[in-house]
């Protein structure tokens, strides 16, 4: 079972500790000192799906030399202002990448892995684009 604990540290402060004992500072925008909860959620998913393209490209055996991974969410208007919808967009650079193997690899994250993609999924439509950049 995962665990997290999120402790008030003053003001509109706040550390989240995760099962392993890694902290991440999270606040409101006019505090200015941590991320926003909300966009926490999207950097988790791009951490996620990062995660499994870069293990599934290696064990493909091609040689990713770079992954950035940007995350645009859309949100409604209104309390509590869902995400409604998501695109990811992956730029990579390596010798030998190929639009076939990275498109597998994104499907199988989106598709298979990424338990935060999975969790999401319910609630926002998730799309992806992807550039192989040279490199």
């Amino acid at each position: 079972m995962a665990t997290a604990m999120v402790e008030w540290i003053g003001g509109k402060r706040f550390v989240g500790v995760d099962s392993t004992q890694h902290s991440v500072v999270l606040s409101t925008p006019d505090e200015g000192v941590g991320m926003k909860p909300s966009e926490l959620l999207l950097v988790a998913l791009a951490a996620c799906t990062a995660v499994d393209v870069v293990e599934i490209l290696r064990k493909k055996r091609l040689d990713l030399q770079a992954l950035r991974i940007t995350v645009r969410g859309e949100q409604d208007n209104d309390p509590p202002w869902t995400f409604r919808r998501i695109h990811i967009h992956y730029a990579l650079q390596g010798d030998g990448l190929t639009a076939e193997a990275v498109e597998q690899a994104i499907r199988l994250s989106e598709e298979k892995y990424c338990s935060v993609a999975a969790t999401v999924r319910g609630v926002a439509e998730i799309t992806y684009d992807y550039a192989i950049e040279a490199g």
